[in-house]
Formats: C-alpha cells, sequence, structure tokens
C-alpha cells in the first residue's frame, strides 16, 4: 500500500467538506484528479474509504482509521518543517514540552528559563494542554516531555517525580469556610466560584471534578491568572481553587482552606516515551528540569 501526502491531505479535505467535489476545490485539483486519487487509494488498500450518497460522502470504519493516522502524519511534517527551519536561523536542536496549567505557571518558568540560558542552540515549543492529553501525545511520539498529574494514567510512559502541587481552596477573609481547616469540594459546589476562562486545562479538571459528583461549579467570573483568581476572591467576589503555592505568594485579604479530595493531594510527574528514545538535548532539558526539582525541594526541607 502506497500513500503519498497529497493523497493524505486530499482525503482529509474530503471529510472536512463532506463530498468529493469539495475537497478537490480544497486541494486545487479537478473533480476527475480527486475521484481517481480516492480510487486508487481505496484498489491500494483493498477496502471502501468512502460511503458514497447522492448528498455526500461518509468515512467507512477504514476511513476513519486512516483520517485519524493522516491527521498524525500532516501534523508531523509541519512539526519537521518548522524544526529544520529553526536550524537554518541557528538553532541546533528543538524539544516539544507539553504541561498542564499548574506547572506552566508556577513550577516551569525558573528551571526553563535557566536552561534556555545555559543552551542557546536549543528551542523549546512549550504548549499547555490537560494532563489526560498530555499522556496520550506522548505515547503517540506528538511530544518529548510532558509534565502531567499524578492523577494521569502513565502506563507504557517512563515518569519521574517532579514536584509536589497540591490544591488549596481560597476565601475571602471571614468567609464561613475559612474557620474549618479543611474542606471538600462538595463544600464549594453552591459558592459563586472565580474560575479560569474556557480552554484553560486545569478549570477543565476542576469542572470535571464537580460533574463526578453531578453538581457543576457556579461560576461568577472567568478570569486569565491564578493571580487574578487570587486577586477577585480577596475582594469578596467568590472563592476559588488554586495550587498552593500561587496562594502561599498571594497574601492579601484571602484564607487558604486545605482540600480533602485526594485528586487535590497531587505531585507532578515528568514523562517521556523512552529514555533511549528521547533525542539529546531533549534529556538534557528532562535532567536540567529534574536537577532544579532536587534543589527545590533540598532548600525546603532545610
Amino acid at each position: 500500500m502506497h500513500f503519498d501526502l497529497i493523497d493524505l491531505r486530499l482525503f482529509l479535505h474530503v471529510q472536512e467538506a463532506g463530498t468529493i467535489t469539495g475537497g478537490a476545490a480544497a486541494s486545487h485539483m479537478t473533480l476527475a484528479s480527486a475521484s481517481e486519487r480516492i480510487r486508487g487509494m481505496e484498489d491500494s488498500l483493498g477496502s471502501p474509504l468512502l460511503s458514497r450518497a447522492p448528498r455526500g460522502v461518509q468515512l467507512t470504519p477504514a476511513g476513519r482509521t486512516l483520517a485519524h493516522h493522516a491527521q498524525l502524519v500532516l501534523r508531523q511534517i509541519d512539526q519537521l518543517q518548522g524544526e529544520l527551519g529553526d536550524y537554518g536561523a541557528g538553532i541546533k536542536g528543538h524539544v516539544r514540552l507539553l504541561c498542564n496549567s499548574s506547572a506552566l505557571a508556577e513550577h516551569l518558568p525558573q528551571p526553563l528559563s535557566a536552561f534556555l540560558t545555559a543552551h542557546p542552540g536549543v528551542s523549546v515549543d512549550l504548549e499547555e494542554r490537560a494532563s489526560d492529553d498530555i499522556v496520550d501525545a506522548l505515547r503517540a511520539g506528538l511530544a518529548d516531555v510532558g509534565v502531567v498529574s499524578d492523577a494521569a494514567d502513565v502506563e507504557g510512559l517512563q515518569a519521574f517525580d517532579f514536584c509536589a502541587d497540591p490544591l488549596v481552596l481560597i476565601v475571602p477573609a471571614g468567609h464561613a469556610l475559612a474557620e474549618p481547616k479543611s474542606a471538600a469540594l462538595i463544600d464549594v459546589v453552591g459558592q459563586p466560584f472565580v474560575g479560569l476562562r474556557d480552554g484553560s486545562a486545569f478549570q477543565a479538571h476542576l469542572d470535571r471534578q464537580a460533574r463526578r459528583l453531578g453538581r457543576r461549579l457556579h461560576e461568577r467570573v472567568r478570569v486569565g491568572s491564578f493571580e487574578t483568581v487570587c486577586r477577585m476572591v480577596a475582594l469578596g467576589v467568590g472563592v476559588g481553587i488554586v495550587p498552593q503555592a500561587v496562594a502561599s505568594r498571594a497574601g492579601g485579604k484571602l484564607r487558604r482552606v486545605r482540600l480533602r479530595d485526594a485528586w487535590a493531594r497531587r505531585r507532578l510527574l515528568l514523562c517521556v516515551r523512552s529514555l533511549d528514545e528521547l533525542p539529546a538535548h531533549a534529556r538534557q532539558l528532562l535532567q536540567a528540569l529534574l536537577s532544579a526539582a532536587a534543589v527545590k525541594a533540598t532548600e525546603t526541607t532545610n
């Protein structure tokens, strides 16, 4: 079986358009040429990829499988072109690093900036995602290193302890929930809540935990950062949940309350698909992050 990149892009255009005519137009080719390519793909595979009807086409199970892998292949080609372009600009290495919201806001900026200063020939493509999405990307080879919560399923990956990252409830001074030494999410779902904007992996995690209780968070406002969550809570807008490290820095007129929920007592893990497969510059970044975490843990203990 032989599919080239033109075939793969055409097939994804057909999937998006819902018709071979639309896919041909998006691919800048004639309908006859597009139809011939689709038939050639089906003949090569020995199975239909599209179910044809007067009003359009639908993907068969084989077609859905092809579309999934075509997306992965073309995404990797785009990454390859970008990374090779970096070499022409003097970059000698490129690392794809995925992390969750808390790692991005709190635990990565300092050690990552130190690494980049020490390795001027390495660039890092840093992206925030939910922990479950990160481990899927690592397994698929779409990232080099990931920082995830220890609640994620890391089976099949190599995982290393990075740092503690417990979550705490923050409430305004004088709030009823400020008095107990601890609380649970079930105590919070009826309260006015200050959350993060749509698209935040952290907020999606909190919303998912509330749904597991059969409830939803009563969000009065969504803001762009943990620091703004703290400021809004201190001003009495509502309550919030943030990483303990963020709340400790905030001070002001807010109180920190320990969360009893098991998912809130979390640690962050550094994950890779395989150390043996890891490029040298990605291995250097991994080691730098682990070393920085060890130094920070020692300083905290002392």
